[in-house]
């Protein structure tokens, strides 16, 4: 009958132990940001002479590659942006225009053209007044278009080459890239980086930045 017990207690733990590492790993470990030891250089210069737009803070900087029609990085702004802007974070956002694939169309005429203006300006306001209106609705008002446009063009293929070359350093850093990505220093200096897909992965990024966490 000791035995017994001494097994069922012992199964008891080991359960509880399983238990409680599956929580860990489902509620914590798995939204963690990753910590950028390789290729920081490439990164880093990939992300500076990328046609990003800001608002111009000077504190901390946080890019953001995104596409405009994007669900999770349309509610990442919307919901974190103000908080970051009020930390003097300069939340650096670099759009682009995705390839087409299979055939099919993933981006528009209308977003090509306000893409490849982006990059060539770095006009934040063009970008908020992009984001005011709904992505089908947007006609890209007083911009020239980019197709048939060389030198426009080029620059929005320059925004798909950006994804192109970091997906494989970003890899080997453990981070699977997915839209938005997002990359930053910690407090420590350290490069972070995440695909922050979901609302799980914010409150890392903010206490990483220094903000307080979300209400």
């Amino acid at each position: 009958m000791t035995r017994f017990r001494l097994i069922a207690l012992l199964l008891v733990i080991l359960t509880a132990a399983g238990a409680g590492g599956w929580a860990l790993w489902h509620y914590d470990l798995r939204w963690r940001p990753k910590t950028i030891t390789k290729h920081q250089e490439e990164i880093t210069q990939l992300l500076e002479t990328a046609g990003w737009v800001s608002p111009g803070l000077k504190d901390k900087r946080l890019y953001m590659v995104s596409f405009r029609s994007c669900p999770d990085c349309i509610r990442f702004k919307t919901e974190q942006y103000p908080d970051l802007h009020a930390a003097g974070v300069d939340t650096r956002l670099i759009q682009v225009a995705r390839r087409d694939v299979n055939g099919l169309a993933k981006s528009t005429p209308a977003e090509r053209a306000t893409v490849a203006q982006l990059w060539l300006t770095r006009d934040w306001a063009l970008q908020e007044r992009w984001m005011k209106v709904p992505p089908t609705a947007w006609t890209a008002p007083g911009l020239p278009p980019a197709d048939g446009d060389m030198a426009r063009t080029a620059v929005v293929e320059a925004g798909r080459k950006l994804v192109d070359d970091l997906r494989p350093l970003l890899k080997d850093n453990g981070v699977n890239f997915a839209y938005p990505l997002l990359v930053w220093w910690d407090e420590k200096g350290r490069m972070r980086a995440c695909a922050c897909e979901k609302r799980e992965t914010y409150r890392f990024v903010r206490k990483d930045l220094g903000l307080k966490p979300a209400p």
